[in-house]
Formats: C-alpha cells, sequence, structure tokens
C-alpha cells in the first residue's frame, strides 16, 4: 500500500481514468434523505461510483469499512453492483424499481454507468467520524482488489454528510505552498498614481520584454483604466468605512440614520411665523386671503422692498432676486375694511390701562365703513377663534406715534365674544375674551392723547384731534417662512433603486400639531408661533403625472405599510433634499416609469426670524386687483420659531446619551417627571391607587402662574402623557391640595416713616401677584410647591428688607396677636418649630382677599412710626 499524501493536483486520478485496465473509486454517496424515498434505512446504504465497470462477482467480502471513534467495525451486510440487485427481502422494490431505471438510462445511452457502480448496505450507520471503504480481494485480505490502484482501492468518508452543519463542505486546502516568491504588493496603495505605478511594476516583472510606456499605447491605455477602476474602488471602500460609524461619518443622512438606531430623532430645523395684519380700504370689504391647499400654496408675503404695497409676479421675483424672504399663509381668512384698527371701550372712564395678566376687554362696536347702516363687528365676521394684536400705537405722554413703546404689543386668540351696548353713552360694545396662556404680559394704556401737528401715524389720526393710546388689531393672519416650488422629477426606473434629489433648498421644515396640522385654529396664538423641530414634517407633497396620486412625507417609514404612499426628504447639509421610498413592505414603492411632480416649499431656519414691521408687501395673483385696496401690510412682532437644522457634531455628543432620557412613564416618580416636561407644570406628583378593576394613576399638578386646573387643561395634559403611559392603566389630572394659611405679625415701624405707608409695603410685598420691578410676591402661586413648608425666618428676613421696618415681633407671647397656623385649625406649635409643614399633595396659599378668607389671611400690626 502506498503512503497517502496531501497534493495540490489530481494527476493520478487522471492516469488511472485514462488507462485502458486499472480501475479506482471515483467518489462515495451515503444515501440519507434519498433513502427515504427507496424505503430504505437512512445512513446505511452507499453508492461507490469507479471509473471502470465492477467485476460481476463482486460481494461483501470485497469490501471493507474501518475507522470510527465511538462505532467501530462496520459491518458489510450486502454489496452488489448496482445493474445486479438481489432479490427480496434483500433489497425493497422500490430500490430495485430504481436500479431498472438506471440501466434502461444506460442502454438508452449507451453508458455503463450502473455497471460502475457498487450498492454497499451497511451494518451500521455510524458516528460523526472518518471512515474508510477499501475494495479488496477477500475477506479479512488487505490487497486491494484486483484490477484496482492501490491508492485508488479506498476512499475517505462520513456517514453523517447531510446532517446540518454551520461549516463548508469542501475540503481544507493543504498547507504547501506552490513554488515561487509571492509578489510584493504596497497594500497601502489608494489613488490613481499610486495604482498605476505599482500595475507597470508588476508589469515589468510579468512581462518583462514589454516596455512600451508611451500613453497612447494600448497596454498603458489598460492599465490606466485599471488604475482608474482600482481608484474608484478604493474611494468607496473608505467611504463606506467611513459612514459606517457614528464618530466618523460625514454625511449628515449617514448621521440621522446611526442617530435613529439610537432613538434619537435629529432634526434639520424648522421654520419661522409671523403674524400679519391687514388695512384696506371701506370698498374692498370682505376680501378674501387665500390658504394652502393640496394643489396652491397661501396667500405670499414678502419683506420691505422697493417695491408697491402690492406686487405682481414680476416684482415678485424680482424682490426675491434682490433677497427679500417670502413667507406665505397658513389659513385662509376674510379682510374687513372696520377691523384694521379697533378702539377700546373704557365706559366713559379716562387714564384707564388693561393690568398684567388681563385675559378680557371690551371693544368698541362703530358703524361699518363700507356699510354706515350696519355695525363694524357682527356674529357672522367677529367671532371666537379671532386673532387680535394688541398693541401700543402713541407714546403714553407725548402723543407721538415714534414714541409708542413696540414692545407693548401681544397677540390674544379670543375665546369668547359677546355682543352687547352701554345704554348710558349710546354705543354698542363687544366684550371678548381670550386664553390665558395669552394672557396680557404689560400693563397696556387705553386712555386718548391729544394728536400733534407734527406727528406722523395712521390715516385715521386728525392732528389737534384726540386718538387712542392703545389700539387693537384685527385682519390678523398666521404666516409662515418659506416659498412654494413645483419641480418634475425623473420617471421611476424600470431596475435599480428611485432616489430623486430636489434641485432647490434649504428644503421647509413646519412644525406640526395633533393630527399633523401646521396649526390648531382653536389653540391660543402663543402656541401657534411655538416650534418643535423635533416634530417638524419637510413642507413637500409629490403627485404623480397621470393617476393623480399623492405622496406625502414622513420622518420614518418603520410605521407605514405596504399601501402607504410615504417618503422621506433626507436633507444634506447644503439644505437640498434626497427623497427615499419605500419597498412595498415598508411603505409604497413607485410603480415603473411613473412620472411625478413634486411641490415643496424653500426657506428654514434663522433667516425666517425678521423683525417687526419687517413684512410689507403682499402678492396679489389677479393683477392690480388689490392694488388701491391694500392700505397697509405689517407684522406688529416679529417673527419666531425660525431653527437652524441640528448640527451634526451636536448629534455625535447628544445621540449616544439619548437612552438617558426616559421616554416611558412606570413608577409615580416617572409621571411626575415626564409631567413635568409640559411647558404649563411647575411641579407634578404621581400616586398610584386600585380602582376597583385596574390602576389609575393619580397625576397631581402645579400650574404655572397658580392658573387652575381645568377641564381643558386636564384634557392637554392627558394627551401629552398618552405616548408615556404605560399599557393597562388609566390616568386622571387633579389639582393640589391648596392649604389656606393664617398669619399675622407685629411690625415696628422706624421714626419718620408713616406707618400705613409701611403696612401698604408690607401687604404688597406679601401679596400673591408680581411686582411693580417684576419680582414676584412672597407669596405668588409659583414660590411654593408640593410639600414645601413656610418657614418664619423667611417671613422675618422677606419683611426687615422692606423700607421702614425697625424689627419684627417673633415671640409667641400671651397678650401679643400673632398667628402662624393654617387658617381654620388649632395651633400646632408652627411658632415653636419655626415652619408651617405641607404635606405630599398640599401647597401653602395665602391670597389675602377679605372676599375670599378661606384663601388665607395675613395681618400686620403696626407700632411705633408716624
Amino acid at each position: 500500500m502506498g503512503a497517502r499524501y496531501v497534493c495540490q493536483s489530481e494527476q493520478r486520478r487522471r492516469l488511472v481514468e485514462a488507462h485502458p485496465t486499472f480501475n479506482g473509486i471515483d467518489y462515495l454517496e451515503v444515501l440519507d434523505e434519498e433513502a427515504a424515498t427507496l424505503e430504505l434505512e437512512r445512513q446505511r446504504t452507499l453508492w461507490v461510483r469507479c471509473y471502470k465497470p465492477l467485476p460481476a462477482t463482486i460481494s461483501a467480502d470485497n469490501v471493507g469499512i474501518t475507522g470510527g471513534v465511538r462505532l467501530k467495525d462496520i459491518g458489510v451486510a450486502l454489496a452488489f453492483r448496482m445493474d445486479q440487485p438481489p432479490p427480496e427481502p434483500r433489497t425493497t422494490q422500490a430500490e430495485r424499481d430504481e436500479y431498472a431505471r438506471r440501466v434502461a438510462l444506460d442502454v438508452e445511452n449507451g453508458t455503463t454507468e450502473t455497471q460502475q457502480t457498487l450498492v454497499v448496505r451497511t451494518t451500521s450507520s455510524g458516528d460523526f467520524s472518518t471512515y474508510t471503504l477499501a475494495l479488496l480481494r477477500g475477506f479479512l485480505d488487505t490487497v486491494p482488489l484486483e484490477g484496482f490502484d492501490a491508492l485508488l482501492s479506498r476512499v475517505d468518508f462520513t456517514f453523517k454528510v447531510e446532517c446540518p452543519s454551520e461549516f463548508d463542505c469542501a475540503p481544507p486546502k493543504s498547507a504547501v505552498t506552490p513554488d515561487g516568491v509571492d509578489p510584493t504588493i504596497d497594500y497601502l496603495t489608494r489613488d490613481y498614481a499610486s495604482f498605476r505605478r505599482l500595475l507597470l511594476d508588476r508589469l515589468s516583472e510579468v512581462a518583462p520584454h514589454w516596455k512600451e510606456r508611451n500613453p497612447a499605447d494600448l497596454g498603458v491605455t489598460l492599465v490606466e483604466l485599471m488604475a482608474y477602476s482600482a481608484d474608484y474602488l478604493s474611494y468607496y471602500q473608505d467611504a463606506v468605512a467611513t459612514e459606517a460609524y457614528l464618530g466618523t461619518a460625514r454625511k449628515r443622512t449617514s448621521v440621522r440614520r446611526h442617530a435613529r438606531l439610537l432613538d434619537y430623532p435629529m432634526h434639520d430645523g424648522g421654520n419661522a411665523r409671523a403674524w400679519v395684519t391687514v388695512s384696506l380700504t371701506p370698498d374692498a370689504e370682505g376680501t378674501p386671503l387665500a390658504g394652502p391647499t393640496e394643489v396652491t400654496p397661501g396667500t405670499v408675503f414678502i419683506t420691505t422692498v422697493d417695491a408697491p404695497r402690492v406686487v405682481d409676479a414680476k416684482q415678485l421675483q424680482a424682490a426675491i432676486v434682490s433677497g427679500a424672504e417670502v413667507f406665505e399663509s397658513l389659513h385662509p381668512t376674510t379682510l374687513y375694511s372696520g377691523h384694521g384698527r379697533i378702539t377700546f371701550h373704557t365706559w366713559g372712564e379716562d387714564r384707564c390701562c388693561l393690568p398684567r395678566g388681563a385675559t378680557a376687554a371690551t371693544l368698541l362696536n362703530p358703524p361699518s365703513p363700507a356699510d354706515p347702516t350696519k355695525k363694524t363687528f357682527t356674529p357672522e365676521n367677529f367671532s371666537e377663534g379671532k386673532v387680535l394684536i394688541l398693541e401700543e400705537a402713541r407714546g403714553s405722554s407725548t402723543g407721538r406715534a415714534v414714541d409708542a413703546d413696540p414692545s407693548r404689543r401681544h397677540t390674544v386668540r379670543l375665546t369668547e365674544v359677546a355682543f352687547g351696548e352701554d345704554p348710558l353713552l349710546g354705543v354698542d360694545v363687544v366684550e371678548v375674551s381670550w386664553h390665558t396662556e395669552d394672557a396680557l404680559p404689560f400693563e397696556l394704556c387705553l386712555w386718548t392723547v391729544t394728536v400733534p401737528h407734527d406727528s406722523t401715524g395712521e390715516k385715521e389720526d386728525v392732528p389737534g384731534q384726540p386718538a387712542p393710546v392703545s389700539v387693537a388689531r384685527g385682519n390678523v393672519v398666521l404666516v409662515d417662512h418659506g416659498r412654494t416650488l413645483t419641480e418634475d422629477l425623473p420617471a421611476v426606473p424600470e431596475t435599480g433603486g428611485y432616489r430623486p434629489r430636489l434641485s432647490r433648498g434649504p428644503l421647509t421644515q413646519v412644525s406640526r400639531v395633533e393630527g399633523g396640522r401646521a396649526m390648531d385654529p382653536t389653540a391660543s396664538a402663543t402656541s401657534a408661533l411655538r416650534s418643535a423641530p423635533e416634530e417638524a414634517l419637510p413642507a413637500l407633497w409629490l403627485r404623480e403625472a397621470e393617476s393623480g396620486r399623492v405622496w406625502v412625507p414622513r420622518r420614518t417609514l418603520l410605521n407605514s405599510g405596504r399601501f402607504s404612499r410615504e417618503l422621506v426628504a433626507e436633507v444634506e447639509d447644503d439644505g437640498r433634499a434626497r427623497l427615499r421610498f419605500g419597498d412595498n413592505v415598508l411603505g409604497e414603492r413607485p410603480g415603473a416609469g411613473v412620472g411625478m411632480t413634486a411641490t415643496y416649499r424653500i426657506g428654514n431656519g434663522g433667516a425666517g426670524n425678521v423683525g417687526a414691521e419687517s413684512i410689507s408687501h403682499v402678492y396679489s395673483p389677479v393683477g392690480g386687483a388689490w392694488r388701491d385696496a391694500i392700505l397697509r401690510v405689517r407684522n406688529p412682532l416679529p417673527a419666531r420659531g425660525g431653527v437652524e437644522p441640528e448640527a451634526v457634531e451636536r448629534v455625535r455628543i447628544d445621540a449616544p446619551q439619548a437612552f438617558r432620557i426616559q421616554q416611558r412613564a412606570v413608577t409615580e416618580e416617572d409621571y411626575a417627571e415626564v409631567a413635568q416636561r409640559h411647558p404649563e407644570v411647575q411641579r407634578a406628583v404621581g400616586s398610584l391607587r386600585w380602582t376597583g378593576s385596574w390602576h389609575t394613576m393619580f397625576i397631581t399638578v402645579d400650574r404655572r402662574g397658580g392658573f387652575p386646573v381645568d377641564v381643558a387643561f386636564s384634557e392637554r395634559l392627558t394627551t401629552f402623557l398618552e405616548r408615556f403611559r404605560l399599557a393597562g392603566y388609566d390616568l386622571r389630572v387633579d389639582a393640589p391640595l391648596f392649604v389656606p394659611l393664617d398669619i399675622a405679625m407685629t411690625v415696628c415701624v422706624l421714626p419718620g416713616y408713616l406707618a400705613a405707608n409701611v403696612k401698604a409695603a408690607l401687604l404688597e410685598v406679601f401679596g400673591n401677584g408680581e411686582l411693580p420691578d417684576g419680582r414676584r410676591a412672597f407669596f405668588h402661586p409659583d414660590n411654593f410647591t408640593f410639600g414645601e413648608p413656610v418657614y418664619l425666618s423667611q417671613l422675618v428676613a422677606t419683611a426687615m428688607k422692606v423700607p421702614g421696618v425697625a424689627w419684627v415681633e417673633t415671640e409667641d407671647a400671651p397678650g401679643k396677636p400673632q398667628r402662624f397656623r393654617r387658617f381654620g385649625q388649632v395651633p400646632r406649635d408652627e411658632w415653636k418649630n419655626g415652619l408651617i409643614a405641607m404635606d405630599r399633595l398640599e401647597i401653602a396659599r395665602l391670597d389675602n382677599d377679605p372676599s375670599q378668607p378661606e384663601n388665607g389671611k395675613l395681618d400686620f400690626y403696626m407700632q411705633g412710626g408716624l
């Protein structure tokens, strides 16, 4: 028997196959799953294929199987040539039929495959180790079968060849390396010039006779072509490796996707918004301003340029070229001549003011400028939901328009409108109320002043005649930054991806409210300017050319169904967007050959945060129809909400830490923490209770500014908490338990001070509002929250800061009228302990309102002074 070597060629096999008489084993098959079709036991039948026909007399005595680890000495129960199967019961009918079919094929094709195949039946299926089958001259003989090559008379195999395995079935490569020296290749080569030099050097070794280096030579051309391809592939590899990690990615799209894997929503900024008011002539009563639709933009406004108030298409284009910012209305509205300037009604009083925090006012309802037989305000043109801008139009002392304080301008959305009259003065009035969130942040003077002769102002003001210091403005429309464009996109290709790129940018990102709307017409005017870039969506929609079907943008396609016509606009650093569609699993894929038209807006970020009085032109698509009708276009307040796209470097820092921000609520502390994220909530406390059939989480809320926890607020907060809520838990928003206080202290007044003045100052400092300098009074609702005690030392320290106070009595001695306790309850050693303790759901309250003493009472007993 010859030695067994591991060789890299099969020359001996080819020699045996070509020899006229020598035979050998070509390969061996173990019948595993196929054995079932032949009604045989699995892994016990072997088909041994040889190069030439086998002797007809071959039997089990000529077959030996050695090897194995656990199962050794595998016996051979049966061995026969395939074309000579023995009868039952040694073979099955299905097996004999298969062999007969193969014999018939040999006869038909003139081959001898069945004569070259030996069928071996073993007594066992062996283990997972390697066995060796040998063809021998006789039982217990070691000499190869007559006519068989010594090396190819045996073959290694395993019974478990068809068992599942995670490894490659190919045999391992030989460790022997071919003769010769490996070529020297610089694997740091990365660019075209280096690849060209490397290829030419290699060719000098393998083809030394070729020495041509002329660029026009075909060989050099091929070398340069391969160097170009290698340079491109090298760049591609580097780009893929770079974009594969958040820390190294350079493209904004790559960074956004990495951040998405970390549940960090990278934003692309948001556009600015502004309130614009329009004044018009009486003969233009009822002029409509269009809002946006699915196919048309809203009314276009632009910032100040050298052009008429109403511009046409040519003037609009010239203004854009000169750098004007474009704004478009977010809703339709109707303009009325009498709504441009609205006068407050003070019921015949003079020197009146709307105090800070006011949420109601009375407006004068004069005859309409367009039709004196009708009133300016009617239920049809003035109702809940209207927006007014309250502003100081003239200096309160000089009467000059230039002396008006531009910071005294405020926007409110009306919640109640009641028409009435002042029978004493014989005028009609309108009582209006607005959202508490729109409460007046300053004091607004309502008296009249005489217009100076050299003063500029509005057309209605006559020099020498009285004019109101402050007015309200109607005809208000909400506009946002961005210009609408249309663009035809290339048709969807038959094969490959479809990711068209918009030609203009930056793509406008519009903040959305619940339901995907750009604004809530019932919410406060303050909330309309609130920016939420994390929830913003691009101002973009696509329309198919033939079917007219519309595709809308989404932040992600992970929630899109297979029939959802939705897309994602991936914005790069230059503001231009590439559109990504679905794959018919997450979002629908556009059909091949479909043409689309994109309608989108450009204009985003801080560029839209223009100042007050910057927007002064409106575009009229109907020529000069508005030219004489529009008297004035202006934005009394600056635009707000324009946010620049989130910086890539900021995302690299924040995204890996995003998981630390809890986005679910399980415990009482969790619910309190997420409730405090709401802008109207100062503090919150959660209390989990079993309510009979399920758990209910009671959220007790301390609202900012001391506003009540009413039904409207409860609904807003419940909606806000819904995405954090644990399944199976109900939510309920409760008001805090306010604890009224009863406090009385004796104060000694310094000589030279009036005791009454000092007491008035003390009552002001210990009030529940705001002081003239903007500071909160001691018992302002936002100074106390859940569980915070009221310390006697803080009361004394605050009182001592009031001018004229010499000292404050802190002893609770008999006969002294000191009180420091809960209202209506017996003392509990509060003086001794120096504090009034509060429970976890309690908040201290002291309004000092004589009409409502149950909300807290405060007294000062003054001694000394004048």
